[in-house]
């Protein structure tokens, strides 16, 4: 029994962002009844790479969900998502703002049907302000929320994250959001709208840049893989690989410069971290030639025996075969009716008497429309098969 166990989502949103927030309270043991469109279903079932024909995109962020196909545009189709809305607890949809009201579908007319009812939007934009309308991708809000002008080498262009965490994080506060709303619930015994905007949250996950700005005037710029105001704090050749060193506060600075036999920790321009920063142009060769003396697994032994944070940078291979990624269960193997046993990335958060668990692999599209029909609405097989034909289903 999941920590979410008694919660059904009813989850209208495809791609990234919207799939994301909805695996993350799947995970957490939500039941997640995916709405996909009939003959295509969520855009991301057409993104490679394929097994077997089946998305390795969309299996990746649609695991733990029910799906069933409805057609929204049909008089049918509306009136049976009506009558789930009355025995779900969330709502989650990412179409443009209005989409919903020009169905009939907006939360005005479902909090009637279900005064209880979180309905959650992730958009773009948000639900207000002049960009409302405009439609948005993960690096359009990327280069917009400012994440790709201090992402890069220094004097290097703006640069994309590797990862789409314009859609991530949207994702995430938006199941944040989901949560705070339901335990409002709990006072208040009403529901009300969640509205996560992918550009509101990249201001959000800006860190010290905003404060950096606002507090110097100085408009902040990419400086690579060292951090804007913490030396050391970045990677180091080594004569094997490089290595990834966080000496966060002055103390680990002195446990650094005696592990590396530098005599340099009390020096004036470098015994505090500002001044470590106002010196770092000649502070930085210095470290650089020191740690050439050494492999980078020596210095990670050395390290770790003190308490300094390192690392390697790995690569994805690497990533997956870790062994403290291993042991947390970060990488698991589910079977899939269709692309069979795949290797997916493991559920982060880790809950000690009501764990999170991979119960079922991504479905396949509409898979579970006869189970649902059935079970909420009480509909025959043959009621069923006669929506098929009708193309509501």
């Amino acid at each position: 029994m999941g920590a979410l166990s008694d919660i059904k989502v009813l989850d209208l949103t495809r791609v990234l962002a919207g799939p994301y927030a909805t695996m993350v309270l799947a995970d957490l043991g939500a039941e997640i009844i995916k709405i996909e469109q009939p003959g295509k279903g969520d855009d991301s079932r057409a993104y490679g790479p394929y097994k077997n024909g089946e998305s390795a995109y969309f299996m990746s962020l649609n695991r733990n969900k029910e799906s069933i196909t409805l057609n929204l545009k049909a008089p049918e189709g509306k009136e049976i998502l009506k009558e789930l809305v009355k025995v779900v607890d969330v709502l989650v949809e990412n179409f443009r703002p209005g989409t919903m009201e020009k169905l009939g579908l907006g939360y005005d007319v479902l909090k009637e049907l279900n005064p209880r009812l979180i309905y959650a939007s992730s958009t773009g934009y948000g639900q207000t302000g002049p960009y409302s309308q405009r439609p948005a991708y993960d690096a359009v809000v990327q280069a917009m929320g400012g994440i790709m002008s201090i992402t890069g080498q220094a004097d290097g262009v703006p640069t994309r994250v590797g990862t789409s965490v314009g859609d991530i994080v949207a994702g995430l506060f938006c199941a944040i959001g989901i949560l705070a709303a339901l335990h409002e619930r709990e006072h208040s015994g009403v529901g009300q709208v969640v509205d996560v905007a992918m550009l509101d949250c990249q201001v959000a996950i800006l860190e010290n840049a905003i404060s950096r700005y606002e507090f110097t005037g100085e408009i902040p710029r990419p400086i690579g893989n060292r951090h804007p105001s913490i030396v050391p704090f970045e990677p180091f050749d080594t004569l094997t690989s490089p290595i990834m060193v966080a000496a966060g506060n002055d103390r680990l600075w002195v446990t650094l410069c005696e592990l590396m036999e530098l005599e340099i920790a009390c020096d004036p321009r470098f015994k505090t971290n500002q001044q470590r920063n106002e010196n770092y142009q000649a502070l930085r060769p210095i470290l650089a030639a020191k740690f050439m003396a050494k492999t980078a697994e020596e210095w990670q032994l050395m390290f770790d025996d003190a308490g300094i944070p390192c690392g390697p940078i790995n690569t994805v291979d690497k990533v997956v075969t870790n062994e403290q990624v291993v042991a947390r269960e970060m990488i698991l193997e589910v079977e899939h009716p269709i692309a069979g046993t795949t290797r997916i990335p493991g559920i982060p958060i880790k809950l000690s008497r009501t764990p999170g668990e991979i119960r079922t692999a991504a479905p396949v599209l509409g898979a579970e429309t006869e189970k649902i029909l059935s079970q909420y609405l009480g509909l025959t097989p043959d009621q069923v098969a006669e929506l098929r034909d009708r193309q509501v289903i």
